[in-house]
């Protein structure tokens, strides 16, 4: 096939403009280019940006694409925390993948499903008067749930801080100035908190279950044999910790949805239902933007040249609005999901590809029965009403949360 010039977006640096846009930057352009497939340049580097599922699917060919070194310096001190297995390739990703993998199975998803439902009983009972934030309970829900899963020890008068640190990470990862300061020293404390308690687990004098996540990490062993250095085992702990705690941001958007359409709510009787209002809540609303990955050699796709060591973003949120794919992306419509023939690549909100082999989010499905369990509460057994409020976001927000961040009052468990 013969080179195709690939559009280009006039001017120096375009970071301003991606701050400015948000996660309307990649579609904003390839809409004005008439391509999916586009150049720009962030942070004074040259980058191609792609959306669409065949898009996603070139991006997730291993063959192709690496994740060294992709993701920014300042997304690794804050987000992922350097070494994770996000940044990793090969047999060394296989291996650490395998680790977060193996805790996916169903027993252990029940039992993270009962904690939230436990939390969440025990969270609206402490907010018996008085107005609530759903946010802010929700973090505190989604702590003490990622605690007691992961069996890392904790006191309850601990809580707040360790919320507030887990937060940090994913609230305040691509901030400048103080914000992100604030977010680094928060990774900073965990992972300081955590390598102690891997040295204690490693020594036998810690109090762990032998069959928890702490314990399992603690303990992992590398493609060579060796146990993982005790930061980096800090580092994945994080790793089960932080995406645990930043599904609130979904909660925010699940109770928003719950208000603005009471029709499909209605509608919710059996647990399929149920699936398809959370998947159209994780379609429909903005959570993770772009993916990023770099390109391993000289290529060429679709008559596009890409070459060596470019890093590339795939948007993830223009390909769960694209209309290629989807029938009215801008309307709620949980039903689109009945008969749903999903593919690695064409609904991504948490990224694509494939699980066991590839850099999809390991913990998608626990997301998944999180945002369930949670719907049912309140909708099947918590009465509330909702206060007035704004509950607007913007879209240059990442992650956004509503002004109010969903405000509910008149507590009463059914």
């Amino acid at each position: 096939m013969a080179e195709t010039h690939m559009p280009k977006d006039k001017g120096l640096d375009h970071t301003l403009k991606l701050l400015d846009e948000g996660y309307r930057f990649v579609t904003n352009r390839s809409d004005k280019f008439e391509s999916r497939v586009f150049e720009t340049r962030l942070l004074g580097e040259k980058t191609i940006c792609m959306v669409g599922e065949k898009e996603a699917e070139l991006f997730y060919d291993n063959s192709r694409f690496s994740r060294k070194d992709a993701s920014p310096e300042r997304i690794q001190k804050t987000l992922f925390g350097e070494g994770g297995v996000q940044g990793l390739d090969g047999e060394e990703h296989q291996n650490r993948k395998a680790m977060f993998m193996s805790l996916m199975t169903k027993e252990k998803l029940q039992e993270i499903s009962s904690i939230i439902r436990e939390e969440w009983e025990q969270e609206m009972k402490s907010h018996s008067t008085g107005d609530v934030q759903i946010y802010q309970a929700a973090k505190y829900v989604l702590t003490r749930a990622a605690l007691r899963w992961t069996g890392t020890p904790y006191e309850e008068e601990d809580v707040p801080e360790w919320a507030e640190q887990l937060s940090y990470m994913f609230e305040d990862a691509g901030s400048v100035g103080w914000n992100h300061w604030q977010a680094r020293q928060s990774r900073f404390m965990s992972e300081e908190r955590i390598t102690g308690l891997t040295e204690r687990i490693r020594k036998g004098t810690a109090e762990v279950d032998k069959d928890s996540p702490v314990y399992q990490f603690a303990m992992h062993r590398d493609v060579n044999g060796e146990l993982l250095d005790e930061q980096i085992v800090a580092v994945e702990i994080l790793n089960l910790l932080r995406p645990i705690v930043a599904i609130a941001v979904y909660i925010d958007f699940l109770l928003l949805a719950i208000h603005d359409y009471p029709e499909e709510v209605n509608k919710l009787e059996s647990s399929e239902d149920m699936h398809r209002f959370v998947q159209e809540v994780r379609r429909f609303y903005p959570f993770f933007p772009v993916a990023p990955a770099r390109v391993k050699a000289d290529f060429t796709w679709n008559g596009y040249t890409f070459k060596e060591g470019t890093l590339t973003l795939l948007d993830l949120y223009g390909t769960n609005h694209d209309p290629d794919i989807w029938n009215k992306p801008d309307q709620f419509q949980p039903q689109r999901f009945q008969g749903w023939k999903e593919s690695p690549f064409n609904f991504i909100p948490q990224g694509g590809g494939e699980f066991d082999i590839g850099h999809r989010c390991a913990g998608e499905w626990m997301t998944m029965d999180v945002l369930k369990t949670t719907l049912d509460f309140f909708v099947n057994h918590l009465s509330f009403e909702f206060t007035e409020q704004d509950l607007s976001y913007e879209m240059d927000d990442i992650p956004p949360i509503t002004k109010s961040g969903v405000m509910i009052r008149g507590l009463q468990l059914k």
